[in-house]
């Protein structure tokens, strides 16, 4: 891995406009299962498939059960930054990088540091009450029992894309942006399998297109640098200029 390293860093060194683009295999390091792997959620037996419990439908009708589910496995407090986390805020500190555009909801790079950070499927630290709109933080869901209740009686909501659901128009706009203009875009943990933001990638008209992932994702014969090897044990290995 050492040549491909090398490379990567080479492109952290001449470039300033770099543009981070990830998906669950960031986090995975951090201890948060994702949803496609052999120990994924998806692989997981419940009354129901998962990706029917996140849906806006099961939602609607059924929220006890939906909250259940969402209580035990997507409201992950211990996790912490690993190392891809804080290696992407350093960049972004150093002038480098201009913005992780994440499908993770699990807030991991903004507490390691990173400030501008587009979340294409929302996060679960945001909840907001669906009659009158009150915001409600992660600690009020995780500590609620049943379905969570406004104080003026609405079902409490978490900001996150449920299936059947379309992503923040604001936030794709930034996002394409962000893509188009950047030199470097840099895929990672991610296989790029969930539309609408996999086709995010398209905008894409810089120098260098850098695929990071373990597994084989369907732009990795377009990469001009891929890498199969553990997100965090890359940028672990990448040094940042004056940091």
């Amino acid at each position: 891995m050492g040549n491909e390293i090398e490379k990567l860093q080479e492109l952290v060194d001449r470039y300033d406009n770099i543009v981070f683009f990830g998906g669950a295999g960031v986090s995975t390091e951090s201890g948060i299962p994702d949803f496609r792997s052999q120990d994924g959620l998806y692989h997981q037996k419940y009354d129901y498939p998962p990706e029917t419990i996140l849906s806006h439908t099961f939602f609607m009708q059924r929220p006890e059960e939906f909250y259940k589910f969402y209580r035990d496995k997507m409201l992950c407090d211990t996790a912490r930054p690993n190392a891809a986390h804080l290696k992407l805020a350093e960049l972004e500190k150093a002038g480098k990088l201009k913005a992780v555009i994440t499908q993770n909801i699990d807030n991991l790079h903004q507490m390691a540091g990173s400030k501008k950070v587009l979340e294409l499927h929302g996060s679960v630290y945001r909840n907001y009450c669906m009659k009158c709109g009150k915001f409600y933080n992660f600690a009020h869901i995780k500590a609620s029992q049943g379905v969570p209740r406004c104080e003026c009686g609405g079902i409490i909501k978490p900001d996150v894309v449920l299936y059947e659901e379309g992503l923040d128009n604001q936030v794709i706009s930034e996002s394409v942006q962000a893509i188009a203009n950047a030199e470097v875009l840099i895929i990672g943990g991610t296989s790029l399998a969930v539309y609408p933001a996999a086709g995010l990638i398209d905008y894409f008209r810089g120098k260098s297109l850098v695929v990071i992932n373990k597994s084989s994702t369907p732009r990795d014969s377009h990469a001009d640098l891929l890498i199969k090897e553990p997100i965090g044990q890359v940028f672990s290995q990448i040094r940042v200029k004056g940091s």
